[in-house]
């Protein structure tokens, strides 16, 4: 589109924008949405422009709006996991969904290696696991292993664990997302290994139905944990019209909110795998629906919901006739 007609369809919207207040702090969100889409797309077709300039200023107007220090209502806890945190992930879904994509790659690679070295499963689980695990195959039970703990020190010791692993993978992306990525290469291998290894011993199916009990949400917000890292990374490496410091101090907020986001998601993971997933003689329909369910919950929040919270944003945002 050239410059002309972009500022023709929009100009008008703009100005409004400038001149008139938000009705309610709903259509100021949803003006800056729209903004920052606006910004977005003349940072990629017209970067030097006085256009892009413009944007870029009215976005930051709109944006310290939204985010100045203000006495905190008594719904505020409740706004941001109906509003703040969705309208997070629908900005940086681009973002969120190329990490999804390399971590089933380096899945796809664990499961590989698994399969052309037999070494590789020891050298990433570690022996202990595998031949404890071989030993509970050989007497019927293959999960066994989720049985060996007393179940609240197990809850506590893995929801803390996983919450420091998804944190790390976030703070790392201030190496502009090298460490993030290798935090996700490292469990996409891992979880690729695992897999790959019920598989060869023909207990594929039991391992699904046990392990994926709390294995949706706890991969699911691990990924999306990455995905906050390489939000902040992107902030550093792509700073577009910004300064690089105000770039970063942005994408962290931005990224830090999505992964304190995720600590519900790990401490829910963490009582299933700790109190549920240890029952494997749970019916198979049990399991199907806790990983459905949970599966479900993941697609809704995580992707359909926030894109309609931007598509609502979109049409409160475009200009009356």
């Amino acid at each position: 589109m050239r410059e002309a007609l972009f500022l023709r369809q929009n100009q008008a919207r703009w100005q409004q924008y400038e001149t008139q207040s938000a009705a309610n702090p709903d259509e100021l969100a949803a003006r800056f949405v729209a903004l920052t889409d606006d910004l977005a797309y003349a940072q990629t077709f017209y970067p030097e422009s006085p256009t892009t300039a413009y944007l870029n200023g009215l976005t930051g107007k709109l944006h310290q709006a939204i985010y100045k220090n203000k006495a905190e209502g008594r719904g505020r806890f409740g706004h941001f996991w109906v509003r703040e945190l969705p309208l997070v992930v629908s900005r940086h879904q681009g973002v969120l969904a190329w990490t999804l994509l390399f971590f089933v790659l380096c899945t796809a690679l664990g499961a590989l290696s698994a399969a052309y070295d037999d070494t590789f499963v020891r050298s990433i689980l570690g022996d202990g696991y595998v031949n404890q695990t071989l030993e509970n195959i050989r007497r019927g039970d293959p999960m066994a292993i989720y049985k060996s703990d007393e179940e609240t020190s197990m809850f506590l010791f893995i929801t803390f664990n996983n919450i420091k692993v998804a944190l790390t993978a976030f703070a790392m992306g201030i190496t502009a997302g090298l460490g993030t990525g290798a935090a996700l290469f490292y469990n996409g291998l891992m979880l690729g290994s695992f897999q790959y290894f019920f598989y060869k011993q023909h207990v594929l199916a039991a391992s699904v139905l046990t392990i994926w009990i709390h294995g949706t949400l706890e991969i699911s917000a691990i990924v999306l944990a990455g995905g906050a890292g390489f939000v902040m990374a992107k902030g550093i490496l792509f700073p577009g019209t910004h300064g690089r410091a105000e770039s970063f101090r942005h994408a962290a907020r931005e990224g830090g909110k999505l992964a304190l986001g995720l600590v519900p998601i790990f401490i829910l993971a963490g009582f299933l795998e700790s109190f549920v997933t240890r029952h494997t003689e749970m019916p198979v329909a049990a399991s199907v629906a806790i990983i459905g369910g949970s599966a479900a919950f993941i697609l809704w929040y995580f992707g359909w919901y926030p894109w309609r919270l931007r598509q609502q944003g979109a049409a409160l945002a475009a200009p009356k006739s």
